[in-house]
């Protein structure tokens, strides 16, 4: 089954155009990055998928119901994390989780959901002196309950300090393994990186790209590089590794050539280096980050 499945959407605040004709398709049980300047469209997209807002055009589906005219039972199978949230009065963070099992009939042990998400020592505190990074966790917790089909993860590690981030990777990482479908909105690449199996990138409402991260690589051109240790460094040898199609940097650190360069020039690289009469000792290589793919299809936005 298909998880998300938005056709031609587009949506329009007056003169603006927030999203123009996105296709996109997410499937059951992979994570889902969803990446984008801001301004991009990100937050109108999960908008109407949550059927906070309407498309001005195009069609949005939902774990295979219409995202407007079926907005209960969507709900009743998914967590959100929205990027906003304020605590509900003056509830603790247990009765915030015990608030939401009741909502979705689920029979979770509140106690245990603030275990998972690392706040079980501050559940009997009202969860309006909570902390931003323990706000998130709380909100997490709450997403998690009734063990949902999808969750929709909007900029989940803000405020999470190095631990509560990587907790929270783990969690999505346990729940793909469960079955659950993940759509990870983030500008945090790394974070993105780290979980996804897919990557769309929107750019002022327009999909400019949806693949792997891999895929994604192939497809911009990116280069990574590649650091490769000789006996020693043969006279020419920078000219002629600059003179390669691909090749976009040279430099060169005692007995170390390390070279930008795209994936296809990566063996010319290395049988240059033989030709010139130097021996490889050693060969290390680092492929483009997900933040180089990022600024290549957005413009360095």
């Amino acid at each position: 089954m298909v998880a998300i499945d938005l056709t031609g959407v587009t949506k329009t605040y007056g003169d603006v155009t927030a999203l123009q004709g996105v296709d996109l398709t997410v499937e059951d049980g992979e994570v889902f990055g969803f990446l984008g300047p801001n301004g991009a469209g990100k937050s109108t997209t999960i908008d109407i998928l949550l059927d906070h807002a309407r498309p001005t055009a195009g069609q949005a589906t939902v774990l295979g119901m219409d995202a407007q005219d079926e907005t209960v039972a969507i709900r009743e199978r998914t967590g959100v994390l929205p990027e906003q949230f304020g605590p509900l009065g003056e509830m603790t963070g247990r009765q915030h989780v015990a608030f939401t099992v009741e909502a979705k009939d689920a029979d979770d042990d509140p106690d245990a959901i603030l275990q998972r998400v690392g706040i079980a020592h501050a559940a009997d505190r009202p969860a309006s002196g909570y902390s931003k990074g323990m706000t998130q966790r709380l909100m997490l917790g709450m997403a998690l309950v009734g063990e949902p089909e999808l969750l929709i993860l909007d900029e989940p590690t803000t405020g999470l300090d190095p631990n509560g981030a990587r907790q929270m990777r783990q969690i999505v990482h346990e729940e793909a393994d469960r079955g659950a479908t993940v759509f990870f909105s983030s500008h945090i690449l790394e974070q993105v990186e780290a979980v996804c199996d897919r990557v769309g990138i929107l750019d002022a409402g327009n999909l400019v790209a949806v693949d792997s991260i891999d895929g994604l690589r192939e497809a911009a051109g990116t280069t990574g590089e590649m650091a490769i240790v000789l006996d020693a460094v043969p006279d020419g040898l920078v000219t002629d590794l600059e003179d390669l199609e691909g090749v976009t940097s040279v430099r060169v650190e005692e007995d170390t050539v390390t070279v930008g360069c795209e994936n296809p020039a990566k063996g010319a690289v290395v049988r240059s280096c033989q030709d010139a009469g130097a021996t490889v000792e050693n060969i290390e290589t680092s492929e483009a980050s997900l933040e180089d793919l990022f600024a290549a299809y957005t413009g360095g936005v």
